[in-house]
C-alpha cells in the first residue's frame, strides 16, 4: 500500500481544510462505518482542483466523498485521504431556446432538479428524489423513472491524471468531456470502470423550457410512485444493480429473504433491494446481509447480483490501497 505522507506535511499543504480522525458515519446515508484518518474539505471547484492535483503529484492515495448516499464505509474506516466534496455552486441559463443547468460536482442532484423546476425547466424530474451529488451521478450514470445522466449530460469538466513526468510526479490537466466520451452503460461509465484516473469537477445538463406547474406535477407523480414502492428509514438506496431483463428486488424476494436481518440491518419488507439499518447497526452487519442475499439468489436462480453501492475502506478480501 502507498503510505500516506507525514501528517505534518499534509497540514502544511491543506491548512485548516484538513481534519484528523473524522467519523465518516456523519457523512454517509447509512450513518455507519469507521473514521477517516485524514479528511480534507473542498469548498469550491478551485479547491477540488488544487486538492486532487496535490494528492496526485505526491502519489497520495485518496477517495472522494460527496453525499455518501451509495457508499458503505467499513467499520475499520478509511486509510486513504478522504476528500469531502462540498463544491456546490449552481447556475441556470434561462434562454428559452437553449436553457442550460450548470453545477459543480458536489451539488446535490435532487436539490438541483427541484430548483430547476421553480424556473420551469423540464428534463430533470427523474432526479428529484435522488440524494447523491452531480459528480456522483455523472460518474455512475444515475437514473430513475426512465431518465438517467446519459440523457441529460451535455459536457462535464474533469480533472484528468496524466502519465508520470520525468521526475516521477503525476500531473493533471482539465478537460471538457462530451457525453459520448463517458461511454455510458447501465449505472456505469468509463470513469467508474477505470477508477482513479479522473475526477468530475462540474457539469452542464440539458433541459427544456416548460412551466413550474407542469414540472412540479411530474415530480409529484414520481414522488408518489417512490413513496408507494420504496421504504422509509436509513438506507443506501438500491443495493444491487438490476440484472438484464429482471429486477434485483424481485429475485431477493423470490428467494424468500424479505424481512431477513443480520444484526441491526434487515432486508426491507416493502422493497427487497433496500436494506434498512437501525440504531447500533454496523458495516459488518450490512456486508454479511449483502453476502447472504448474493449467495441465496445465486443458489436459487444462478444469478450473480452485482453491487450498485461502493464499499470503502478495508473489507475481507479488499484492502484500502
Amino acid at each position: 500500500m502507498t503510505e500516506l505522507p507525514n501528517l505534518q506535511i499534509l497540514r502544511q499543504t491543506f491548512g485548516d481544510r484538513l481534519q484528523v480522525d473524522v467519523p465518516l458515519k456523519r457523512y454517509t446515508a447509512a450513518r455507519i462505518g469507521g473514521a477517516a484518518g485524514v479528511l480534507v474539505t473542498a469548498n469550491s471547484e478551485a479547491d477540488l482542483v488544487d486538492t486532487i492535483a496535490r494528492l496526485w503529484a505526491s502519489a497520495t492515495p485518496f477517495i472522494i466523498l460527496g453525499s455518501g448516499s451509495n457508499v458503505l464505509v467499513s467499520d475499520a474506516g478509511v486509510r486513504r485521504v478522504v476528500v469531502l466534496n462540498r463544491a456546490k455552486a449552481i447556475r441556470f441559463n434561462l434562454h428559452p431556446e437553449k436553457p442550460i443547468v450548470w453545477a459543480e460536482s458536489g451539488a446535490n442532484l435532487g436539490s438541483l432538479a427541484r430548483r430547476a423546476a421553480t424556473h420551469g425547466l423540464s428534463g430533470l424530474e427523474w432526479a428529484a428524489g435522488i440524494p447523491g451529488t452531480v459528480g456522483g451521478a455523472v460518474y455512475g450514470n444515475a437514473g430513475a423513472h426512465g431518465g438517467d445522466m446519459a440523457g441529460n449530460l451535455v459536457v462535464a469538466k474533469i480533472l484528468h491524471l496524466n502519465q508520470a513526468t520525468g521526475n516521477g510526479k503525476q500531473e493533471s490537466k482539465q478537460e471538457d468531456w462530451t457525453v459520448e466520451q463517458f461511454e455510458y452503460a447501465y449505472r456505469s461509465s468509463i470513469l467508474k470502470r477505470q477508477p482513479g484516473k479522473a475526477v468530475v469537477l462540474s457539469a452542464e445538463l440539458k433541459v427544456t423550457s416548460s412551466t413550474p406547474e407542469a414540472v412540479q406535477a411530474t415530480m409529484e407523480t414520481y414522488t408518489k410512485m417512490r413513496q408507494s414502492s420504496q421504504p422509509s428509514g436509513a438506507s443506501l438506496g438500491s443495493i444491487f444493480k438490476n440484472p438484464a431483463g429482471d429486477h434485483a428486488g424481485r429475485l431477493i424476494e423470490a428467494a424468500g429473504l424479505k424481512g431477513t436481518a443480520v444484526g441491526k440491518v434487515e432486508i426491507s419488507r416493502k422493497h427487497a433491494n433496500f436494506f434498512i439499518s437501525h440504531d447500533s447497526a454496523s458495516a459488518s452487519d450490512y456486508a454479511a446481509l449483502i453476502q447472504l442475499a448474493q449467495q441465496k439468489v445465486y443458489e436459487v436462480f444462478g444469478v450473480e447480483l452485482e453491487l450498485e453501492i461502493e464499499l470503502l475502506g478495508d473489507w475481507p478480501g479488499k484492502h484500502d490501497e
